[in-house]
C-alpha cells in the first residue's frame, strides 16, 4: 500500500467553464486522483459529478468551501472564518462548511481541508513590524538575526495575549462541524497556514488535534510551503514541526517555495527538501500537488515524477 498521488484543481479551474473538461484534463497528465479545491464554482459541479460517475478520475479530497457559496466565482477559502467575532459570520462559515462536507460525500472524497480562521486587530495587527523588518533586510538570515529574534518573540508574545476569544469560536466550530462530517465518512484535514495571525498558532496544532475525540474522523493536514515560509521567519523548524504533527497527520499539500519567497512552485524548483518530507509519509496518507495557475504542463508532470520516485523510495515499486 501506498499514499495516494492527487492533483488540486487550483492549477486549472480558473480557466475551465466546465467541470468534465477540467478533470479530463487531469486524468490526462497521468494522474488518477483529484483534490477539488476552494475555487470550484457552482457552474462546475455538473460536470465534476459526470466525470466522478463516469470514473474520468477519482476524488481525494476537497477543500473548503467546495463548491463555493452562490455568487461567489472567485477562489475564497477564508471568505466566512470559525474564529470571527460576528455570530452571523460563524454560523455562515458552520453552514457552507456542511455543504463541503455533503459534496465531499457525494463525490466519494475522504479529506475535507480546512482553515481555521485568524485573529483581527481593529488597529494595528503587529505582525505587520515582522513584515517590515522582512521587508528592509532582503538577504538576512532571520534566524540568526537577535535584533530580529527579539522583535519576533515580542509579536508571538501579543498574538498569544490576544487569541483567547477567537480560538475559542474555532474550536466551539469544529466541534459542532466534526460529529457532521464524521457521520458522513469525511475526515476534516486541519491545515498548517503561512501567516503568523492565522490559527492555530503553531506550537498549539499537537495539543489541539490531540484533543479531539478518537473516534472522531480528523487529523492534522501539512502544507509544506506554509511551513517553510514560517521556517524562514524563524517561527518554527519545518522538520520538528513536522514530526510533532506527524502522528495525527492524514495529509500533505506539496509545493515548493522558491529564493524570492513565492510558494506554489514546482517540486524541486526550490528550497524545500522533499526528501525530508518524504520520511513522514504513511501508506494512509493523501499526497495533494497544489500548484499556482502559472506552472506551465511540464512542471506539473515532472513534479508528480519527482514525487512518485520519493514515493517508490519510501515504498517499493
Amino acid at each position: 500500500m501506498k499514499p495516494i498521488l492527487s492533483l488540486s484543481s487550483c492549477w486549472l479551474s480558473q480557466r475551465h467553464q466546465d467541470g468534465y473538461a477540467m478533470l479530463k484534463e487531469m486524468a490526462s497528465l497521468g494522474f488518477e486522483w483529484a483534490e477539488l479545491s476552494h475555487g470550484i464554482r457552482i457552474t462546475l459541479v455538473p460536470g465534476i459529478l459526470k466525470a466522478v460517475e463516469e470514473g474520468v478520475i477519482k476524488i481525494s479530497s476537497c477543500h473548503n468551501f467546495c463548491p463555493l457559496p452562490t455568487g461567489i466565482t472567485h477562489a475564497a477559502p477564508n471568505l466566512y472564518v470559525p474564529s470571527s467575532k460576528d455570530r452571523r459570520e460563524r454560523e455562515q462559515w458552520l453552514r457552507h462548511s456542511k455543504r463541503s462536507v455533503e459534496f465531499a460525500a457525494q463525490v466519494g472524497a475522504k479529506k475535507l481541508v480546512l482553515h481555521l480562521g485568524n485573529l483581527e486587530f481593529f488597529w494595528l495587527n503587529p505582525v505587520r513590524k515582522i513584515d517590515r523588518y522582512a521587508e528592509a533586510h532582503p538577504e538576512a538570515d532571520l534566524t540568526k538575526d537577535p535584533a530580529y529574534q527579539k522583535l519576533l518573540a515580542g509579536v508571538m508574545a501579543k498574538l498569544r495575549a490576544h487569541q483567547a476569544r477567537f480560538w475559542e469560536n474555532t474550536r466551539a466550530g469544529i466541534s459542532e462541524l466534526l460529529p457532521y462530517a464524521t457521520s458522513r465518512g469525511v475526515a476534516l484535514a486541519l491545515e498548517n497556514r503561512e501567516k503568523l495571525e492565522e490559527l492555530p498558532l503553531d506550537a498549539d496544532y499537537e495539543q489541539f488535534v490531540a484533543s479531539l475525540p478518537p473516534e472522531a474522523l480528523a487529523g492534522y493536514w501539512h502544507d509544506t510551503g506554509h511551513a517553510h515560509i514560517k521556517e524562514s521567519l524563524g517561527v518554527i523548524n519545518h522538520r520538528e514541526h513536522l514530526a510533532k504533527n506527524a502522528p495525527r497527520a492524514i495529509g500533505f499539500h506539496l509545493h515548493d517555495v522558491s529564493a524570492d519567497g513565492h510558494d506554489h512552485q514546482a517540486i524541486g524548483s526550490g528550497k524545500i527538501d522533499f526528501a525530508m518530507i518524504s520520511e513522514f509519509w504513511r501508506p494512509e496518507h493523501t499526497l495533494v500537488l497544489e500548484f499556482s495557475p502559472r506552472l506551465a504542463v511540464e512542471e506539473v508532470v515532472v513534479s508528480k515524477q519527482r514525487v512518485e520516485a520519493l514515493i517508490q523510495h519510501r515504498f517499493g515499486a
